[in-house]
């Protein structure tokens, strides 16, 4: 033992190459341990070898769901549902119309209008305002509520229908330059009539004053059973000739007032008796000529009473609105 250990010591028998396989390893040793200090805590060790079936399942499932994900993420709402009630029925089954739902209580605007609805709103039904009341309040108040539209198809029974109108109607003429009748549209012979209407509004009896403007056909429909109240124009001319007349007889009747004379001695009197004789035979040759000088002393001329604009217009519109 001591010999062969001599002998390999000392080099007797020894390899050239035994220093290069030493030198290979060191070098292999020290890229295992800079690979081990510049690999990352998340970082998967390299496979040499075929994965595991279970591995590659698991990954092609990751990579699936991230691209159904992208793509459910690109749909609106509307096909989303959709489809997922498809995938519901595919994989638990079932039926299509068991997703529908019922529209039984569903109301639209004017289904809401409707029920709320008021012929005349007072300040009792504005005190408690939700939002179907205020909805059918705003409609109200787009209304035209100077005459009304009348149905008249159950005149015989005594039952007649009213309403206001809206813009279109008040644009066309409907119920003021032609018949306010439903059904019809003469524009000929028209007269106003004012009918008490009585109503039952949300189980309560009311009653409201309205006008209307029917033809001599429908008025007869409209007083089939007892006469209404036909409204007749009231004419401001006679009122305003007569302010007129009263007018002028204060014009004349002003200028001939005499004024308190003081009293004076007798010879003033005489002189004064002789003097009037005169100035009446003046004044009674100037007023046949006509107005004497010392009518311009007595203040600025009156000027007639003329009638403004809005007057002439109110008696212009007087006969068409009624």
């Amino acid at each position: 033992m001591k010999l062969s250990s001599a002998i390999l010591g000392h080099g007797g028998y020894d390899s050239d190459f035994s220093d290069d396989e030493t030198a290979e390893k060191s070098d292999q040793q020290k890229n295992r341990n800079e690979d081990a200090l510049l690999k990352k805590p998340f970082q998967k060790e390299k496979q040499s070898k075929v994965a595991h079936r279970q591995v590659a399942t698991d990954e092609w499932d990751r990579e699936e769901a991230r691209n159904q994900r992208f793509h459910f993420l690109a749909l609106d709402a509307y096909a989303r549902h959709k489809k997922m009630v498809n995938d519901y029925i595919l994989y638990y089954g079932g039926k299509k119309e068991d997703f529908k739902r019922s529209g039984e209580n569903d109301k639209t605007d004017l289904d809401i209008i409707r029920e709320n609805h008021r012929f005349l709103w007072r300040e009792e039904d504005e005190a408690d305002m939700n939002w179907e009341k205020r909805l059918s309040k705003k409609y109200y108040d787009k209304l035209f509520k100077e005459y009304c539209i009348a149905d008249l198809t159950k005149y015989k029974e005594n039952k007649f229908g009213f309403r206001w109108r809206h813009e279109k109607e008040v644009v066309s003429g409907k119920g003021q330059f032609s018949c306010g009748s439903k059904h019809c549209d003469e524009k000929e012979g028209l007269k106003s009539w004012e009918v008490n209407f009585g109503y039952v509004e949300h189980g309560e009896k009311k009653n409201a004053l309205v006008k209307l403007r029917l033809c001599p056909e429908c008025s007869y429909k409209l007083n089939f059973h007892h006469r209404r109240k036909e409204v007749t124009p009231t004419k401001k001319r006679a009122s305003t000739e007569q302010s007129s007349k009263a007018s002028k007889k204060t014009r004349l009747s002003s200028p001939h007032r005499h004024k308190p004379k003081k009293r004076k001695s007798h010879k003033d009197q005489t002189f004064l008796e002789e003097s009037d004789d005169s100035d009446k035979d003046s004044v009674n040759n100037d007023e046949q000529d006509g107005p004497s000088d010392a009518d311009f002393w007595k203040g600025p001329p009156q000027e007639t009473e003329e009638k403004t604009r809005e007057e002439e217009f109110d008696e212009y519109f007087q006969d068409l609105f009624l």
